[in-house]
Order: structure tokens, then sequence, then C-alpha cells
């Protein structure tokens, strides 16, 4: 089955022949005589990484350890060339055929088994290309108008034909208040990036240096944007980071991204699902808050590697383990439900099945069930996907530069992925997970989800107030506090502080108008009675407040 979920006719690219050497995977015992230590995590791991850490209460373990570098040493001097490590699998990537450098690492005391997950063949028994495998399913198409007109009138944001996309789950609320995905870090693991750095539509990202790197696990050292590469990954990105008002405005414009290559277009194999396992590593370690992967694994060119439905457990699949360990790390891991729906194997693949993996159906313009879309429940009787997004007729940038428009699960993954970055940037002392039950809790099926939509369509809207109105997981304390929450007539701001400073205090509605402004100066037991509630109506606002050492957005409910 095709890991790239969306649906295409291939425009610029024909199949190709393919081969490459054998890869296995040699996993390994132990991280003995390790150099690097959990005490000294910076080592191996950013500040932003480990901000993040902090901020959810997640403990710094041995697997976050980098695999021995003496071990990695030792497996090199056989002759095998190390395509890359995996510190979560405590593994070693490596490329060769030959038998007898196979065996010379199977004999080092440290290694504890190897498995080849790339075949010498490109095209196995099942006679599959890659993504270039089509599946009875409607073709991508191109026309010059949209297929759906906008569901609301303007807004302060000219989407142009991406407007319905982004309406349909009130993210444009949001955005209306400034959040956009400013400060957010979004890293895209896909089978290429063709071309972005020349088109349009990213110009902006690159003139503020928020395109913040590329890494390329199938071919290390490889252009992303090349000749050769695939241009799923350029229609993946311009959902969320495209900004050409009046054609096309993802739903996070202001984020920063990575762009990682992990999936290879010219064959189906194991060795995909390590790639990704590699960058979300990479991402991990660079402390990024999303992870958007429109793919997915469930059968492979050679069929001894293929996984059965029974697989799809949220446990027995490599890519879902990875998936779930970075989900564990803090990070908000959104992915495609799949294009099976209707097929022989309709469910959904992994690692859309992981437990705390967000997984995105796909719906029509008009907000019903797409046929395409794969679905639930997991193996083991959970819901999936989680929640849909518009992924048919949807507007997307495609490998020329040109607005198109697209179907397929791969665009209603990253659709999400930029609107849960603007939901976190609004609220950012919610780990992930409690952001992922905001967002079920107010989707358009919270009361009765099912196994087409899940809990349905999101309401951006309704998360955020919902997140208004409970308290995060306690770790330390915010810097401000508001009591009672919700109030009546007018609330207390608390000041948590470790010094006195200057601030500025305003007051919002929900539409980012400015309703009431005061200066204090507070320190950590200082309590100010916001008195500029007292003559507004019932319903939600923002507080905003600016201080010397940081900016911070509170929720505030007036009853």
């Amino acid at each position: 089955m095709k890991r790239i979920l969306y649906i295409a006719i291939i425009l610029f690219f024909s199949s190709v022949a393919y081969t490459q050497t054998e890869k296995h995977v040699v996993f390994l015992k132990d991280k003995n005589d390790n150099p690097y230590s959990l005490s000294n995590p910076s080592e191996f791991l950013t500040q932003r990484a480990l901000d993040r850490r902090e901020r959810y209460g997640i403990a710094i373990d041995m697997y976050d350890l980098p695999v021995t570098p003496s071990y990695v040493a030792q497996i090199a001097q056989t002759g095998a060339p190390v395509v890359y490590t995996l510190k979560w699998f405590n593994a070693v990537v490596i490329e060769t055929d030959d038998p007898a450098i196979l065996a010379a690492i199977a004999a080092l005391p440290f290694v504890d088994h190897i498995d080849q997950v790339l075949p010498k063949n490109s095209v196995g028994l099942n006679g599959k290309q890659g993504i270039n495998e089509m599946e009875k399913i409607p073709p991508y198409f191109l026309t010059s108008r949209p297929p759906f007109s906008s569901l609301k009138s303007a807004t302060s944001i000219d989407y142009g034909m991406a407007a319905n996309q982004t309406q349909m789950i009130d993210l444009d609320l949001l955005h209306d208040m400034g959040f956009t995905g400013g400060g957010m870090m979004i890293a895209i693991l896909d089978a290429g990036f063709y071309h972005t750095d020349q088109i349009a539509a990213f110009d902006s990202l690159f003139m503020n240096n928020r395109i913040l790197g590329t890494r390329d696990f199938s071919v290390p050292g490889n252009n992303v944007y090349g000749d050769d590469m695939h241009w799923h990954g350029t229609s993946v990105l311009s959902t969320i980071g495209a900004n050409l008002p009046g054609q096309i405005v993802g739903t996070a414009p202001h984020a920063s991204f990575w762009l990682v290559r992990t999936e290879v277009g010219e064959y189906e194999a194991l060795i995909e699902e390590y790639n990704w396992a590699g960058g979300a590593e990479f991402a991990d370690s660079l402390g990024v808050d999303v992870i958007n992967s429109s793919l997915g694994y469930t059968t492979f060119d050679n069929p001894v590697y293929d996984h059965t439905y029974a697989d799809m457990d949220g446990n027995t699949a490599p890519v879902t383990i990875a998936a779930d360990m970075a989900a564990s790390r803090g990070i908000m891991v959104v992915n495609s439900a799949g294009n099976s729906g209707g097929s022989w194997w309709q469910y959904i693949g992994s690692p859309a099945d992981g437990d705390s993996v967000f997984s995105i159906g796909a719906v029509d313009g008009g907000g019903f069930y797409a046929s395409f879309s794969s679905t639930g429940p997991t193996s083991d009787d959970r819901i999936k996907p989680d929640v849909a997004a518009q992924g048919s007729g949807t507007c997307v940038v495609s490998g020329d530069g040109s607005i198109a428009f697209g179907s397929g699960t791969s665009f209603s993954s990253p659709i999400m992925a930029g609107a849960l970055a603007c939901l976190w940037q609004s609220a950012p002392e919610f780990s992930a997970e409690e952001l992922r039950n905001a967002v079920r809790s107010t989707a358009s099926q919270s009361a009765s989800p099912d196994s087409l939509l899940g809990y349905g369509i999101p309401d951006m809207m309704n998360a955020m107030t919902f997140l208004s109105v409970v308290s995060p997981s306690p770790l330390k304390p915010a810097a401000y506090n508001l009591y009672p929450m919700p109030f009546n007539d007018s609330p207390w701001l608390y000041s948590n502080l470790e010094k006195s400073e200057f601030i500025n205090i305003d007051i919002l509605s929900v539409a980012g108008q400015i309703l009431s402004s005061v200066r204090y100066i507070m320190n950590n037991s200082s309590a100010i009675k916001l008195d500029g509630f007292g003559n507004l109506p019932s319903g939600l606002y923002f507080i905003l407040i600016n201080g010397s050492s940081a900016q911070h957005v509170i929720r505030a409910v007036k009853l």
C-alpha cells in the first residue's frame, strides 16, 4: 500500500528503475561505556528541547542517551557504511549486502540481533512502485476555481482559495486574535520538497528565516529541494506555511519549519519506518513542538515485511513505537489516517494507530466524510481517526508553484497540524495531550464518536474556550493566575514573579480589540483587581500581559 497518503496523478515524475544496496538495522544490547550522561543532557538535546521537558515535567531518561559511540565505531570498522543511529531503538542503520560483514557485526559482543529492512529489488512480488502506485481512487485535479465556496464572509486574513479549509474548523478566529503560529516549531516528515526554495508562496518563510533547516534520512546530505525530489512535501507544507494573501494562506503561516525527508518514492520498504524514527528523534533533539507526517505504512514491496490489521494495535509497527516515543517527549504528533477507505485494507495504517498520535481523517468541503479516508477502529478497538478536516478539494501549492486542489488525508493532516500549533501558541501552559483532549472534547461528534470521523470536525475556537475553564496539569507555578475562574464581576490577577517589574495589562475581545489597558508594577506577592471587566458582558476574553521578561496570555471567562 502506498506510503504517501494523497490522491494524485504524478504530474512531474515518472516511475524509474531504482536499485540500492541492502540496508539493515543492528540492534544493540545496551548503552554501556557511553560518554554521554543524563546529568548533562545539553550535550545531546538543545536548550529548546530541554525547556519543553521542563515545562511539561518530562524526565530525561535512557532513551534520550545517544547510541554508544564506540559501538558505532566498531560496527563501522567491519566495513559497513553507517547511515544513521537510532537512540530510541538503541540501534544502528547500516548499508551493505556483504554476508561476511554482516557475520562480523553479528559476532560483536554488544550486538543483540540484525534485521534486514531494505530488499535488493525496488519492485517486489506485489509489483508496487512507491508513491507512484494508484489505488482506484479519484485523481488529483487542477482547476482555476475552488470546488467549494467559503463558509463565512472574509476575515482579517484573505485566505484566497484556502478559506474553506481554514474557516471550517474556526481557525480564522484564532488567527484574528494574532495566533498564527508565531514562535512555534513544526517538523514535516515527508518524501521531498521539490523546488520549495523557488516557490513564491514560501517567500516569506525564507525571507524571515523560518525555514530553519533540512535533513534527509534516506540519503544523508541530499538536497531535499532538488529536481529529483517529490513535490508531495511541497504541497503538504503549503497547507500550513504558504502565505500568498488572496490566493492561499496556510493554517500556521508564521510558524517555523524543519523539512525532513524520510520517505522514498521509488520503493516501499520497512527501512522507511526507521527513517521516520530517525527524523522524529532529530525533531525531538531540536525542540520541535509539532510533527506532521502525511505518511503511513501497511504493506511493502517484499511481502515478508507486511503489516496486518492486527498490527494496528498501537504497539507493534516500528514507526508507531517511534511516534508514541516522540509524543512521550512532549511533541504533538499529527498523522494522516490514510487513503484506504473502501479498499481491501480499509483501516488506518501506522503510525496513525498510535495511542498518543493525533490521527486525522478527511471530509469534503461541505464537511461530509470523504469516501477514501481510512477508518477505525484500531485492532484493539480504540477510536480512530481522532478528528477530521478538509481533505477533499483541499487548496494546495503544486510542485510548479501553481495553486491546485488535491484530495487525500495527506492534506487534512497538515491543516490540523498548523491549527494545533496556533492553539498551542495561545495556551503554552497546556501539554500536547491536554490540547488533543480539548480538541476532541469540542469537536462536532464529541458526544458520539465513530469510525469514520472519530470525534468529528474540530472547532478551534471552542477548544480555546474549553482550555480557558480548565487548569493545566500542575508542574510549576504560572507567572500569573486569575481568580476566581470563571468570574461574575471583576477577577483578581495574582503574580508569581521572581522579581518586581512593570507590566502592561490589556483586556482583549475574542476579535483582538483592546477593551481596557492599565499599567502596574508587580512582584511575587502582588494581587490586582481587574476592574476593566466590570462593565463588560458575559463571554470569553483574553488578558495580554507584557512585562520586561516575557509576554503572557490568560484566557478569562465572565459568567
